[in-house]
């Protein structure tokens, strides 16, 4: 089994050099366990708004390129995949834990989760979007989307945000319960239920010609920036 943390400034925030380093953790990980928490307090915070706020198109198109990576990489590990949400999880950081085939969130009083990417403002790349929509009913995902919300543990497992609520002990002994099975079967079982991430051409057109260039500019960057100096 591979434990991967997530680690860095600002409560985990995923920078390109953060998602960056935790695909290769993924991709090396081959086709053991995976289990998934982050440092400190924190699961993740999301995106990481101060590198965003300062990126052009092309550090963008990199930026988001690699997100879509780490999802796609994550969701479609073929060995079980575990999120331990240790302490907050919120837009991005909700994303990755959507990633995995199962997911124990802390019961810790003021711990949220949720995706409130509508609230800030930011648009769905493609497949993290087909991820996300895969992983949750069609009600609870309108409402969690829509509402743009934070849910304490309680709410977030009735949304389907997560599975279990408990602790470290309660999330190893359910990643140690799933690789009990046999590693072929399960591999093949979990391809059976969720298909590979793919987009057509059209999305792709419409990722590259309007999400990334959306994202980029000057009006988007300065919202960032504002949203940044309120959390101060």
């Amino acid at each position: 089994m591979k434990t991967i943390i997530l680690s860095g400034p600002g409560k985990n925030s995923l920078s390109t050099s953060l998602m960056q380093r935790t695909l290769a953790e993924v991709r090396a990980a081959k086709d053991e366990p995976i289990f998934l928490t982050g440092d400190g307090d924190a699961f993740s915070a999301g995106l990481n708004l101060r590198e965003l706020s300062t990126l052009d198109v092309a550090g963008m198109t990199t930026f988001l390129g690699t997100l879509e990576e780490l999802v796609k990489a994550l969701y479609e590990h073929p060995a079980p995949v575990v999120a331990w949400v240790n302490g907050h999880a919120i837009a991005g950081g909700c994303v990755l834990a959507l990633c995995a085939d199962m997911r124990v969130m802390t019961a810790r009083e003021g711990v949220r989760i949720g995706l409130n990417e509508v609230a800030l403002g930011l648009r769905f790349p493609p497949l993290t979007f087909a991820m996300v929509r895969a992983r949750m009913t069609a009600p609870a995902l309108e409402r969690v989307l829509l509402e743009s919300a934070l849910y304490d543990a309680a709410e977030a497992r009735a949304l389907g945000l997560v599975d279990v609520i408990g602790e470290e002990a309660a999330a190893r002994m359910t990643i140690s319960s799933l690789a009990s099975h046999p590693r072929d079967i399960y591999a093949a079982t979990k391809l059976l239920l969720r298909p590979r991430l793919e987009t057509v051409e059209d999305e792709r057109r419409r990722f590259r010609e309007d999400t990334i260039p959306y994202w980029a500019s000057p009006e988007r960057r300065a919202a960032l920036l504002s949203v940044l100096e309120k959390r101060r």
